[in-house]
């Protein structure tokens, strides 16, 4: 029987290697990345509440003035 030939492996395994590195370059060159993220500015709504609607004050008894 005749012994295997390995004598041509090393260079064609290299150069698959770097066959697949390239296409995988390329096919990753083709997308469009997004740019780096920055904050939104989104605009405050406010909510309206029943109790917003007319002005109270609520009185501490220590805030009261002395009689």
């Amino acid at each position: 029987m005749p012994q295997l030939d390995t004598s041509t492996w090393f260079i064609t395994i290299l150069s698959m290697i770097i066959t697949l590195f390239f296409m995988f370059q390329l096919k990753v060159a083709k997308y469009n990345f997004p740019g780096n993220p920055e904050p939104k500015l989104m605009p405050m709504s406010k909510s309206t509440t029943p109790w917003e609607k007319k002005w109270t004050k609520i009185y501490s008894p220590l805030s009261l003035p002395l009689q």
